[in-house]
C-alpha cells in the first residue's frame, strides 16, 4: 500500500470568531458524485472546539467549493460531557438522516481532559445538527472508567460496528499526567443503544507506545484499520492493522503507506486519518505538526 500526499487543504484564517485556529479530526462525508464535505474542529479564542466543514471537489479535493461561516454543531451547556468541546469523529447517513459521531470534552483538574462519545443528527443533509442527547452514548462503566470516544461507526449486515478510543489508565509520570488508550470494539441494532465487547482490538507495542486511537474502519471483505499511534520517543504517527472478524486485528504498521514529510506543515507529525472513496479514487486526510494547528491535508492511494 502507497499513498501519494497531495499537499495541505485548509488550515482557517482566523477571521471567524469560532474559527481562530486549528482544523483537527478531518471527517470526510460523500455528498455526492461531484462533492465532499470535510467537517473539522477549531477552536476560538478560549481554546473551546466547535464542528464546521467545506465542501471540496471529489475529484480534485485541494479545490475548495464552500465554507461554512458559522459552526454546524456547537458546546454543550455548563457541566454536560461536551461543555468545552466538540470534534467530529464519524458521519454515516441511514434511511435520509445524516448522523455524526462526534467526540464531546471537558477540562478536568487532575487529568487535562475527559472524553466521552456524542450523537447529533441532520435532515438537511449535514448543513446543520441537533444533539440527540446531553448526556453521552457511551459513558463510564466499571470496566472503563476514564474516556471511552473517537469512535468510527459503519453498517455491518444487520447490526451497527464501533471502534473505539478506550482510556485505560492515567499515571503521574515525569513531565505531568500521562494516559494509556488502545482500540475497543462495540455494537449495536440500532446505532443508539451500544454493548461493548472485552477485547482489545488493537493493543500497545511495546513500552514505548502509549496510544492508539482515532480508528477508521474500511469493509470490504477484510476489515481494514487505519489509526493514530502515539510513543514517548516519536510524536504521532499512523498505522495500519486488518482483521477477519472485527475483534481479532493483526498490526501492520509498516504497510500503512504514509509517512512524515521532510519539511513542511506534516513533517513532525500525521494523524486522524479518514479514508474514503469518491470520484473513483481512495482519499486519506489526516492532520499533520501539533495535531491539526496547521490544517488538514490528503494523499491518494496509488492502486
Amino acid at each position: 500500500m502507497k499513498w501519494r500526499k497531495r499537499g495541505l487543504i485548509y488550515a482557517p484564517s482566523g477571521n471567524r470568531w469560532w474559527a481562530r485556529r486549528y482544523a483537527t479530526l478531518p471527517t470526510a462525508h460523500v455528498v455526492d458524485a461531484r462533492v465532499l464535505r470535510v467537517y473539522f474542529a477549531a477552536l476560538d479564542d478560549n481554546q473551546y472546539g466547535r464542528i464546521g466543514y467545506v465542501d471540496v471537489a471529489a475529484d480534485d479535493p485541494q479545490r475548495i467549493l464552500y465554507e461554512t461561516p458559522e459552526p454546524v454543531l456547537n458546546i454543550g451547556a455548563l457541566g454536560t460531557f461536551d461543555d468545552c468541546g466538540v470534534n467530529p469523529s464519524c458521519v454515516i447517513t441511514i434511511g435520509g438522516t445524516t448522523h455524526l459521531y462526534y467526540i464531546g470534552w471537558q477540562r478536568a483538574e487532575r487529568v487535562p481532559y475527559m472524553l466521552f462519545i456524542g450523537l447529533a443528527s441532520s435532515g438537511d443533509g449535514g448543513r446543520t445538527f441537533r444533539k440527540h442527547a446531553r448526556v453521552p452514548l457511551l459513558d463510564r462503566t466499571a470496566e472503563e472508567p476514564f474516556s471511552r470516544s473517537a469512535p468510527f461507526v459503519g453498517r455491518d449486515d444487520e447490526r451497527f460496528r464501533m471502534w473505539y478510543w478506550s482510556c485505560q489508565k492515567w499515571a503521574d509520570e515525569p513531565g505531568g499526567v500521562h494516559y494509556t488508550n488502545v482500540i475497543k470494539t462495540a455494537e449495536s441494532a440500532d446505532g443508539l443503544a451500544w454493548r461493548s465487547r472485552a477485547e482489545i482490538c488493537i493493543p500497545l507495542q511495546g513500552d514505548d507506545e502509549y496510544s492508539v486511537g482515532r480508528p477508521w474502519v474500511v469493509m470490504d471483505g477484510v476489515y481494514r484499520m487505519w489509526y493514530s499511534i502515539r510513543a514517548r520517543s516519536v510524536p504521532y504517527r499512523i498505522g495500519y492493522a486488518e482483521s477477519h472478524d472485527g475483534v481479532q486485528w493483526v498490526r501492520k504498521d509498516e504497510e500503512a503507506g504514509i509517512a512524515v514529510s521532510e519539511s513542511g506543515w506534516d513533517s513532525e507529525m500525521i494523524c486522524y486519518p479518514c479514508v474514503v472513496a469518491a470520484g473513483g479514487r481512495t482519499y486519506m486526510f489526516y492532520n499533520g505538526n501539533r495535531h491539526g494547528s496547521t490544517g488538514f491535508g490528503y494523499a491518494v492511494l496509488e492502486e
